[in-house]
């Protein structure tokens, strides 16, 4: 099981994957808005999202878990 964290404060403005969707290291899995800029929460390892801890609009903190890869 490999928690992905966010690396900053910001706005969730698209989750890209589903339950289920399987990952590739490095794929985006949800877009973070922070100072007018997008950033990408990138998976970093490959597997199947089992889970999606976050909604899009939420706002995440730095190092908080946004998903579960298995």
């Amino acid at each position: 099981m490999t928690e992905v964290k966010a690396e900053l404060v910001g706005n969730l403005w698209k989750i890209v994957v589903e339950l289920g969707s399987v990952v590739e290291e490095d794929d985006t899995l949800m877009i973070l808005e922070s100072m007018k800029m997008e950033i990408p929460i990138t998976s970093p390892t490959s597997g199947t999202v089992t889970d999606i801890l976050v909604a899009e609009g939420d706002v995440v903190q730095e190092g908080q878990t946004v998903a579960i890869i298995e």
